[in-house]
């Protein structure tokens, strides 16, 4: 597992490129590392504003290129939320990037975990209520995308069980093992809307999930389900021929110890 150097050495050469680059307007920290509520577990979340008019997706990729050619990063996910762009990015020794780009017109603060590093904000917007939101983040049926987002989900699980926090660890083990499921089907051009093909998928994809279920709300048994969903979602990665499934199976694999400790 990557150390508190590791991601602040990283936090430190994110920050020279944007200080190195004239399109980045400003800068900002986000989420616990803003409050100073991070703990050695916590990943590293920054977010910076594009001056017009340069498109963000052009920053993103420029940006994308050098964190996979310097930094031996690998590109999860991304999600779109109005004009930002979010991207996700996994490190050696599992280190979670999250950035995140915004045009600087619209660069601003989303709620309370957020800490100007650099440069201006926008004025704040009149903003309505926030609609109750899903219990995960919508994820397309794409099989990249359902492979990046069942590997952010396992992180997160992860790091809940280390902080105690064993509900919210089931939640997230859940959702891993969806997500490996959702591959599966994909890959046998079966729905996955809802878990409608689950029982359709062949026996053989179902048995090595089946310790992927949470049988007690407690660090031991959710880190050998969580082991089990993951060591099932990379080998459906695998066997669905993406390019990162092999890179991302070795920086996961504390994740997956205590699946591979029972099979021994």
């Amino acid at each position: 597992m990557f150390t508190v150097e590791q991601r602040d050495a990283l936090r430190r050469r994110v920050l020279m490129l944007a200080e190195a680059d004239e399109r980045v307007a400003a800068g900002a920290v986000v989420g616990s590392l803003a409050v100073d509520g991070a703990d050695r577990f916590s990943d590293l979340d920054l977010t910076f504003g594009i001056a017009a008019p340069v498109p963000v997706a052009d920053v993103l990729d420029d940006w994308t290129r050098t964190f996979v050619d310097e930094l031996d990063a690998v590109h999860l996910v991304d999600l779109e939320r109005g004009p930002t762009i979010y991207r996700v990015f996994l490190l050696p020794d599992a280190l979670q990037f999250d950035l995140s780009m915004t045009p600087a017109a619209q660069f601003r603060p989303t709620g309370p975990r957020f800490r100007l590093l650099f440069g201006e904000t926008a004025p704040s917007e009149v903003t309505t209520s926030p609609a109750t939101g899903d219990l995960f983040i919508a994820t397309p049926p794409v099989a990249g995308s359902i492979f990046g987002w069942g590997v952010v989900y396992a992180l997160h699980a992860r790091a809940c069980i280390e902080r105690g926090r064993v509900w919210q660890a089931e939640h997230y083990v859940g959702a891993v093992r969806d997500h490996a499921l959702s591959l599966a089907c994909l890959r046998r051009g079966l729905s996955a809307e809802q878990a409608r093909s689950y029982d359709d998928l062949p026996a053989e994809s179902l048995v090595r999930l089946e310790a992927a279920h949470v049988g007690r709300v407690d660090p031991t048994a959710l880190r050998s389900a969580l082991a089990a969903s993951v060591v099932a979602l990379v080998q459906e990665g695998t066997q669905a021929r993406l390019p990162h499934a092999p890179l991302v199976a070795e920086r996961l694999a504390e994740l997956r110890a205590a699946e591979t400790a029972g099979e021994g």
